[in-house]
Formats: structure tokens, C-alpha cells, sequence
């Protein structure tokens, strides 16, 4: 984040319009302060969703991992038998 992109909350209700302009074009986020302490960043919607998709894919690998370290898993030999069983009995 540029030093440029810590404003106080009073530049943001000024500038509002020029503001999410440069979200948009620039796609880096602004720290806004109130009384000189940091209370809120925002950012453009594209850097939002990928920041959501980003967290949801390493929720996923977290809930793998945990599979993995609880024993919950089917070795890869079972999964294309089974896949083979399946295609045979849908024939």
C-alpha cells in the first residue's frame, strides 16, 4: 500500500468520486484513519472477489489438510476402482 493511500475518513467524505476512481484504475486500496488511527481499508470490488475467492480455495486446502491428518482419505487405486465398478454396472 502507498503512503499516498492512508488518508484520514474527512479526505474520503471529500473526495469520495476521485477516490473510487483510483480504487478502480489503480487497484490498491486505501487505509482510512479516524483520529489518526487506522479503522477501515478499502479496495476495489475485482480485488474484493478475488481476496473472497482466494480465501474460500485456502479453506479448502485447510479442510484437506485436516482430512488428511485425521485419516479420512481413500487411497488412489480404491477411487479408480470404484470409478471403473460404477462405469461397468452404468454399461
Amino acid at each position: 500500500m502507498r503512503s499516498t493511500n492512508i488518508k484520514p475518513i474527512s479526505y474520503f467524505k471529500a473526495n469520495a468520486a476521485e477516490v473510487l476512481k483510483d480504487l478502480t484504475e489503480n487497484r490498491e486500496p486505501y487505509l482510512i484513519t479516524q483520529n489518526g488511527e487506522a479503522k477501515a481499508v478499502m479496495q476495489d470490488i475485482a480485488s474484493y472477489e478475488n481476496t473472497q475467492e482466494t480465501l474460500a480455495l485456502l479453506k479448502i486446502l485447510a479442510l484437506g489438510n485436516q482430512e488428511i491428518e485425521q485419516g479420512q482419505v481413500t487411497p488412489v487405486a480404491e477411487v479408480a476402482r470404484r470409478l471403473r465398478a460404477k462405469k461397468t454396472a452404468a454399461a
